[in-house]
């Protein structure tokens, strides 16, 4: 027997690498691991056995003739991380091996995040069986990418019972060719023009196949409370499980509620509506500069003077990307502001103006949410985490925020 020294601080991230190695042969035993087994229950300290590429044994197990052995050292050993929202779709075809996230232990990604998905569906699960990649793919049917399709450059008001009937359409053979159910981004173009009764006609769409309901609701700020009502409201309606995505108190206004936001949840649940959250443990935000306007009403200062007051300051919004001026990327409103010796207020409305033709290009990376409710609403029973990342094009955090996040969630 061969005996092999874990010599990482975390093993979790290698039992993807480690079942691989025990594919073939004799096998291989993982000793002296403290084991999560992902049920929930108290960590133990035990062995594995990997055969076939299958764990069938788990306990205080004794080495056999020929199988290979690694020495866990104490090290965390668990089952790979389901990344439950995750845009790491986008960068799969260049990067087949997602080192991004197999590094981080996840072995599974649930995409089609935030209404946009792949349409047809099929088309990419199609290119992943011909060509697989070295993480499993899980997918929602996205209503934005749907409406899209269906009222192209023509989405600016409610849509018609015909083209409701269209998007159905192309819910259901999504949802016949695998898709989880139904997501939606309601802050969003075009998804931000639908109607409550036609995001629940299609809700209803998936249900009737066993589907499921995410959204990254149609306010994480001005209007949290009554858009959290609403994925209620569908839960109840639908009788199907839904989820909140990237949950947070995105305005200074509502620092200190998270207990009213679980609140509200656990009023849901106690109600019979199956709703959970997904959370992502760092304190900045990556969207669209176009989104901080509810009322695509880009010229209004009133609206430019909230946002900067309400849902987040000069010094901590950046831009990420600005085609109309490149070079500003990677700058600060505070930042443009001095060089340029105007006010804040008039700056930001002078970029998202500049950018109305050119929105999905101009992105920017804030943040408006405060530590304590996001370690609450981790904390509550029915949260898991997620990334919200991708393999490229998405920034989402500045490292040293997001390492201080994770170690005040661990000291509590």
């Amino acid at each position: 027997m061969k005996t092999i020294h874990l010599g990482i601080a975390v093993a979790a991230s290698c039992l993807m690498q480690m079942a691989a190695l025990g594919s073939s042969g004799k096998g291989m035993l993982i000793e002296n691991a403290l084991i999560a087994d992902g049920t929930g229950a108290d960590m133990f300290n035990g062995d594995v056995r990997v055969r076939d590429g299958q764990i069938i044994a788990i306990g205080d197990l004794a080495g056999q003739p020929g199988e290979q052995i690694v020495d866990a050292g104490g090290k965390v050993l668990a089952p790979g991380f389901i990344d439950t929202h995750s845009h790491h779709e986008g960068g799969l075809a260049e990067d087949p091996g997602a080192l991004e996230a197999v590094s981080q232990g996840i072995t599974t990604i649930v995409t089609g995040q935030d209404g946009g998905s792949e349409i047809p569906l099929s088309r990419m699960f199609a290119t992943y069986t011909a060509r697989p990649v070295a993480i499993n793919i899980a997918s929602y049917s996205g209503h934005n990418s749907i409406r899209g399709a269906v009222m192209g450059e023509d989405y600016k008001r409610e849509a018609t019972p015909d083209e409701i009937a269209k998007m159905r359409a192309l819910l259901a053979e999504d949802m016949r060719a695998g898709a989880l159910g139904l997501s939606t981004g309601l802050e969003y173009d075009p998804g931000i023009y639908s109607s409550h009764d036609e995001v629940l006609t299609l809700a209803r769409e998936a249900a009737a196949s066993g589907g499921r309901y995410i959204s990254h609701i149609r306010s994480e700020d001005r209007d949290l409370w009554s858009s959290v009502d609403e994925l209620i409201r569908i839960g109840r309606e639908t009788g199907m499980p839904v989820q909140v995505s990237h949950a947070k108190l995105a305005m200074t206004d509502w620092w200190g509620q998270a207990g009213k936001f679980i609140g509200k949840l656990d009023r849901a649940r106690a109600d019979g509506v199956n709703v959970t959250l997904d959370i992502y443990p760092y304190d900045y935000w990556h969207s669209g500069l176009s989104v901080l306007w509810p009322e695509r009403n880009f010229d209004n200062r009133p609206v430019a003077e909230f946002i900067l007051a309400h849902l987040t300051t000069p010094t901590n919004l950046r831009l990420v990307s600005f085609p109309p001026e490149p070079l500003l990327a990677g700058k600060t409103i505070a930042d443009i502001a001095k060089q340029q010796a105007r006010d804040p207020v008039t700056v930001l409305m002078d970029l998202v103006q500049r950018a109305a033709d050119e929105a999905k290009g101009a992105r920017i990376l804030s943040t408006s949410m405060d530590e304590r409710d996001m370690i609450e609403l981790m904390k509550w029973p029915y949260a898991n985490f997620c990334s919200d990342g991708a393999l490229k094009g998405a920034i989402h955090a500045v490292p040293e925020r997001s390492l201080a996040l994770s170690v005040a969630m661990c000291a509590t």
